[in-house]
């Protein structure tokens, strides 16, 4: 639909120590890449035949009937929405918008809000991507659940007595998963590709025998059957439209994971081995279910003989896992890129690997996604009754995700008016009709995404408004630098050897530290520096475009200002900017390892006169305290670290 369009600066490349599968491509070679996108981007939609096509046939969900009109018709939609969601809208259309490299629904937005002028338009535009992020919290709760339970049981396949396993079998399975994250992926990561490349081969071959003893199956290619079935059975199609669309969950997951390993790769992965695997399959399941209508109660292991079952289960317990940790690590990045843009408050973000910058851990969010998986798997019971749930939050995100496209081909690329409505007339037409079936399950457990959904952008929308309104008396507080300054020069304060940096998040006031410390000491270091850190639009900042030096007005009196700019990907280390900037001017003449660090604080308290509800007041100030530490957040030394500052009313 447009052109390639990207927020990388002229030139600009990943830095050192931020490398990612990203700054590889141009050494590595692309079967080694696509293998390795086999092990992460489609762990999710992959393991979608666990459990989609025994949800469109179960009698709890739907009317879905295993007769001939009714199977071709399911075949031929699920077929033709893997064709037009996932091929035609995200592999062809939807990667070709990077935010230099990076995809995603919050990478969308930082390009749409480039582009928007009036301030309600960026309102808009970042309440979309706000919902976008919120509803894909709620997929990484429900997928890690959903996947291992349908795999784990297919043991009551192999015999029915098992049916008491599966629910500890899964508390132990996710538990694991959730306590390694600590130690990263890196090791485990390796194993992805091959594993999946086996999955995707064995999910074929169980198609093909079926469909040789059933080649009528193959009529199902036509969409022509999707039509009949739904001008013949409009309401039972409409519902079943609520269980298909569990065939294409993880499409976000192509874009997502497009900076890790580039659009080309992830093209060869997807129209070699995935979406051919995957058409077989369902064709086999259909298959099957023609010749054998008592196989709808678990038809992807009914598929396999008798022998195989029990191995089966293992492989795709071990696909489940991967899938899992696919929108695990998703949820770690969205937080991250959510932080960058002022919507969810500091955290913790440990970084795993040495090598690939992309390789983090955030606690708060594991520990959340775990405690929220445990509670959906202890109260749902089943697969099948968090299909229900699973399919809103995915329909969510494909809509929203289309509708930021379809506002960055028009802003942006300029494309003409007939483009945007076939795409709108092919794709989100469908995608409204998916989202329309799935809010029919609201009662049966689709309220849950829109729960998990509210509470995120209920914390977002406080955060943000919160952080406005104390930023803005916190500038007050501060008063303006210049004349900070100019007061300093009139006292002749008697200054301290050595050399004190103070982060601060402007160029313009004074840091409450510095304020408080002249105030007690009357004295000031005999060098001052003030470090800013700037979040730019893009993944990644060079070493040598990472810091930049700004004149005070006097080089006499010993202050310096520095802004150490970082991209979404980038880790916010001061000491790292302070060495970088060590030689840029005459003032930056110190050794890093012996400066002293002092940070400026706010005590709130809910009790001002600000605008704000007094209950948003308190889960704002809740909030805040509870953030991440500024001292491990900045990376810097605790035993050289002085927390200052002062006490303000919201």
């Amino acid at each position: 639909m447009g052109p390639v369009s990207t927020g990388r600066r002229q030139g600009q490349a990943p830095d050192p120590d931020t490398t990612t599968i990203t700054s590889l491509h141009g050494r590595s070679k692309l079967p080694g890449l696509a293998l390795a996108a086999l092990g992460v981007v489609f762990g999710d939609i992959g393991t979608s035949p666990l459990y989609s096509m025994q949800t469109v046939f179960s009698i709890d969900h739907n009317n879905v009937k295993p007769v001939p009109v009714d199977v071709y018709g399911v075949i031929s939609m699920v077929l033709w929405s893997i064709t037009l969601v996932v091929t035609f809208k995200y592999v062809i259309l939807v990667m070709r918008a990077d935010n230099d490299g990076e995809g995603g629904i919050l990478a969308l937005t930082h390009l749409l809000v480039d582009k928007v002028q009036q301030r309600r338009r960026m309102s808009i535009v970042l309440g979309l991507g706000m919902l976008g992020a919120a509803l894909f919290y709620g997929d990484s709760v429900i997928t890690p659940a959903i996947s291992v339970m349908s795999a784990i049981e297919g043991l009551t396949v192999v015999d029915p007595g098992f049916q008491d396993l599966v629910l500890p079998l899964s508390v132990v399975i996710l538990s694991v998963l959730f306590f390694v994250q600590r130690w990263g992926t890196a090791a485990v990561g390796r194993a992805f590709g091959p594993v999946m490349t086996a999955w995707f081969i064995i999910l074929g071959l169980l198609g093909v025998p079926h469909i040789v003893e059933h080649p009528g199956i193959l009529r199902s290619v036509s969409p022509t059957y999707a039509l009949a079935f739904v001008l013949e059975h409009p309401l039972t199609a409409f519902i079943a439209m609520g269980a298909v669309v569990l065939t294409i969950t993880g499409a976000e997951a192509l874009y997502a994971d497009m900076g890790h390993f580039g659009p080309l790769p992830i093209k060869v992965s997807w129209f070699a081995i995935v979406f051919p695997a995957l058409a077989l399959n369902y064709l086999g399941q259909g298959a099957m279910i023609l010749n054998d209508p008592s196989t709808i109660d678990n038809p992807f292991f009914e598929m396999a003989p008798v022998w195989s079952r029990l191995p089966l289960v293992v492989l795709a317990t071990l696909a489940t896992v991967i899938a899992s940790q696919a929108v695990i690590s998703g949820a770690f990045s969205v937080s991250r890129q959510a932080v960058r843009l002022g919507l969810l408050p500091r955290l913790l973000v440990k970084h795993t690997s040495k090598e690939e910058g992309g390789q983090i851990f955030v606690p708060l969010i594991n520990w959340v996604l775990y405690l929220g998986v445990l509670a959906l798997i202890s109260v749902f019971g089943s697969s099948a009754n968090l299909a229900s749930a699973y399919g809103l939050a995915v329909t969510g995100t494909l809509l929203l995700t289309s509708l930021l496209f379809l506002a960055l081909a028009h802003m942006a690329w300029h494309q003409p008016l007939w483009k945007l409505i076939f795409y709108g007339a092919t794709v989100v037409l469908v995608e409204v009709f998916f989202f329309a079936a799935n809010l029919a399950k609201v009662v049966s457990g689709g309220w849950l995404p829109l729960l998990i959904a509210s509470l995120v952008i209920l914390v977002m929308t406080t955060w943000r408004r919160g952080f406005n309104l104390v930023s803005r008396s916190r500038r007050e507080l501060e008063g303006p630098l210049d004349e900070f300054i100019e007061a300093v020069h009139n006292s002749e304060l008697p200054r301290i050897p050595g050399t004190a940096v103070f982060p601060h998040p402007n160029s313009t006031t004074a840091p409450l530290a510095l304020r408080t410390l002249v105030m007690f000491t009357h004295a000031m270091f005999e060098h001052v520096v003030l470090v800013e850190i700037v979040n730019e639009n893009v993944p990644h900042i060079r070493h040598k475009d990472r810091v930049h030096v700004h004149d005070l007005g006097d080089a006499a009196d010993g202050i310096v200002h520095i802004s150490v700019h970082v991209g979404f990907n980038d880790s916010q280390d001061i000491p790292r900017g302070l060495a970088l900037a060590v030689g840029k001017s005459a003032e930056l003449d110190f050794e890093p390892q012996q400066v002293r660090y002092f940070l400026s604080v706010l005590t709130l308290r809910p009790t001002g006169d600000a605008r704000m509800a007094a209950w948003r007041k308190r889960l704002y100030v809740l909030l805040a305290n509870n953030a991440a530490s500024r001292t491990e957040v900045f990376h810097l030394p605790p035993e050289r670290t002085v927390v200052m500052g002062a006490e303000l009313a919201l």
